[in-house]
């Protein structure tokens, strides 16, 4: 039997089964009703096995065949402002398309049980959602148009597609432009639009710190502090008691310093270090906030339900109350503080030969910053005189920088070094300039010497087969390595990709592009084709960084996980980790590893958006001007181009007026039909903005000439 025949013999049986007309039946009943004989038996089993295995169709307990139960595949539904969306999956990288007339009344991030209704091969798989499971959005942000009789609001959330009705009495005496805060009392549908009701006035659009506080309000994100919380804040930060230093190793004579951002207010690490000629003694000092944030008090759980500090553009949405991340939990210069101590001997070559984590007592010499030791780093005689007694100090913390540095890159760390953008503000708050941000000689000393805190806290802890949260950073998919692989040929660059990749294959590459004009292009593609980096219980690695432990140990103040992992440490340091504290633990963190994770993410994409909307402002003041840029990206809609200053604006494919343009995917290039123009990535080209949108957070150009 050829395999046509072979495929439309399973497609009658299959049609057979599911009919309703027919009962369920065995193997047996099933050969007489088909006029199988002995020797096709065997045959006719595979068929039935095969379908079995493609979910078509079950073997219930009795031995019956019978029309499978449709599975219920759930998973995040998104919308694209242009009407369809997808439905995405935490285990999956596949997603499943939407089509417009397929989303039935689903709203973005909502969770949702979708059904297959295509897959066809090398094409997306194409679904319609058939429940809503969960409501993600429940209050939305907007600007109130007023009417006569009611209102309306137009959600900032480009996502959100309809207008929200608001009835008269509910409209909460919100003027026209005002921005607001809308709770949803009806989602809609059925030709009618979702209903809410205003709950907050934050402001008129356009006043100074609105547009930022939409974004945080559009999350869902605690701005304010409840009042438990900020009476529990207020009286544990009175000062340093004499019994909170009792047993602590004192280490208020050893010289040290904070370095951070001039704008810094929450100071949270504290570095020393000393040199004798062969062994380097380098100190790493975290505030001790747990000796203030009890564990289930009001303040342990606003943090946790926090789970971060967040930085979107003008201000700091802390985890903690100011009153205790700017005070007693802050490093402040000239003041005794409890903390925890990672106390390393390392030798010329990197190598930590020797650790300690100690809960200590500990008194910060000089509050630096980044431009003050670098300036000194680099032979400013007027700084070197003003802080006379560090000079010596911060020249051993640069050669032991370079030596850690040095060491983790032979190992094959990946280090991508992005320009990063740092938005300038006006008095009004209003972005009036977009500058990229100098990695320093000062904040890469603080960064190796925190990596090398937290890799030796996991090592010591996951040795002692303790409850703990690693940071972990799976290794990446080699279908996309494959596909980066084959891309970077077109530049004449290479990558081995074998069975399994090793970070030391990223790292050559990101060493042989360095200097040439695709750097920046290659770096951004290279980055999309690894994993998402999170907090677990279990240690499998980090592979950005090629190292075998890894957590987050030196930021109490602004991340959950770091607050977490020291109690677990000084309850192990006091001996008091016995099996039922080891089982509470296992009980609780992968809850605590999730929750973080869950709000890591959510930060970094609100960060994003006020990045975003502020590049949009500036931009608005320079439209019909021209830049020259790199293009970035590409896809059927259009064509990416990014500025020397990571501003980053669209060319769309309507615009291209010189030819009808098509993209070809697996080369990314956009090619004219007519005239052969054709436009790839990393290429050079200029430009001219045409418009820019705080709305929607774009900004549009169209090519110049």
């Amino acid at each position: 039997m050829d395999k046509k025949e072979y495929s439309r013999r399973k497609k009658i049986i299959y049609s057979f089964i599911c009919d309703k007309l027919y009962t369920p039946m065995k193997l047996k009943e099933l050969c007489i009703f088909f006029g199988i004989n002995k020797d096709g038996r065997d045959s006719f089993k595979e068929m039935l096995d095969e379908l079995c295995l493609d979910g078509k169709i079950e073997l219930t307990k009795r031995g019956k065949y019978v029309k499978a139960k449709e599975k219920e595949i759930i998973g995040t539904y998104i919308q694209n402002p242009r009407g369809f969306g997808f439905v995405e999956f935490e285990e999956s990288e596949e997603d499943i398309f939407i089509p417009p007339d397929e989303i039935n009344g689903a709203f973005n991030k909502d969770k949702v049980v979708v059904k297959i209704l295509s897959s066809p091969e090398g094409k997306r798989v194409e679904g319609s959602i058939v429940r809503i499971v969960e409501r993600a959005i429940i209050k939305v942000v907007g600007v109130f148009q007023k009417s006569k009789n009611f209102g309306f609001v137009i959600a900032d959330n480009k996502a959100f597609l309809e207008d929200i009705f608001i009835p008269k009495e509910k409209c909460n005496d919100a003027k026209n432009g005002d921005k607001v805060l809308v709770k949803l009392t009806s989602y809609g549908g059925n030709n009618k639009k979702p209903e809410g009701a205003i709950i907050e006035i934050l402001g008129k659009a356009g006043d100074k710190g609105v547009d930022v506080l939409s974004i945080l309000k559009d999350y869902d994100v605690p701005v304010e502090f409840p009042e438990k919380v900020l009476n529990q804040a207020g009286r544990v930060s009175k000062g340093l008691l004499e019994e909170d230093m009792y047993e602590r190793r004192d280490l208020r004579d050893i010289m040290m310093v904070t370095i951070d951002d001039i704008t810094a207010k929450d100071l949270d690490d504290a570095v020393s270090l000393s040199f004798d000629g062969k062994y380097y003694e380098l100190g790493v000092h975290i505030a001790d906030v747990t000796n203030y944030v009890q564990e289930n008090s009001a303040l342990d759980k606003e943090a946790l339900k926090r789970g971060t500090s967040i930085y979107p553009v003008d201000r700091v949405v802390p985890m903690l109350p100011p009153v205790l991340s700017n005070g007693i939990c802050s490093l402040n210069e000239g003041e005794d503080r409890l903390a925890l101590s990672c106390l390393m001997k390392i030798d010329t070559n990197g190598s930590i030969l020797d650790s300690e984590i100690v809960e200590s007592v500990i008194n910060v010499d000089r509050r630096m910053t980044y431009v003050s030791v670098s300036q000194i780093l680099e032979g400013d005689e007027n700084e070197a005189l003003k802080y006379r007694g560090f000079v010596e100090m911060f020249k051993q913390m640069s050669e032991l920088s370079d030596i850690l540095r040095r060491k983790r890159h032979d190992r094959g760390a990946i280090d991508f070094d992005f320009a990063e953008a740092k938005i300038i503000l006006d008095e009004n708050g209003k972005a009036k300039d977009v500058i990229t941000y100098e990695r320093t000689k000062a904040s890469m000393i603080i960064e190796d010497f925190m990596l090398a805190a937290n890799e030796t806290v996991a090592e010591t802890f996951y040795w002692q087969e303790l409850p703990f949260v690693y940071r972990n950073h799976d290794k990446p998919d080699n279908e996309k390595l494959n596909f980066l692989a084959s891309f970077i040929g077109n530049f004449g660059f290479s990558m081995h990709i074998g069975e399994e990749v090793h970070p030391k294959e990223i790292q050559k590459l990101m060493d042989k592009i360095e200097g040439c004009e695709e750097e920046a292009l290659i770096k951004r593609l290279t980055l999309r084709s690894m994993k998402q980096a999170k907090y677990t219980t279990s240690n499998s690695n980090h592979f950005g960084l090629a190292a075998k432990y890894y957590c987050h140990f030196t930021s109490p103040i602004r991340r959950y996980p770091d607050l977490q992992i020291h109690r677990i440490i000084k309850e192990c340091l006091r001996g008091k980790l016995n099996d039922a504290r080891k089982l509470h633990y296992e009980n609780i963190l992968d809850e605590v590893a999730a929750k973080s994770s869950k709000a890591e993410r959510q930060a970094e994409e609100i960060e994003r958006e006020a990045v975003k909307m502020k590049k949009a402002e500036y931009m608005k003041k320079h439209i019909g001007e021209e830049y020259e840029g790199v293009i970035s990206g590409m896809n059927r809609v259009g064509i990416y181009v990014g500025l020397e200053n990571t501003i980053e604006g669209m060319i769309h494919v309507n615009d291209m007026i010189d030819d009808y343009y098509e993209f070809y995917e697996d080369r990314y290039e956009m090619v004219g039909t007519g005239g052969g123009r054709c436009y790839k990535l990393g290429q050079k080209v200029k430009i001219i903005v045409s418009s820019a949108d705080t709305h929607l957070r774009t900004i549009n150009f169209v090519f110049a000439g």
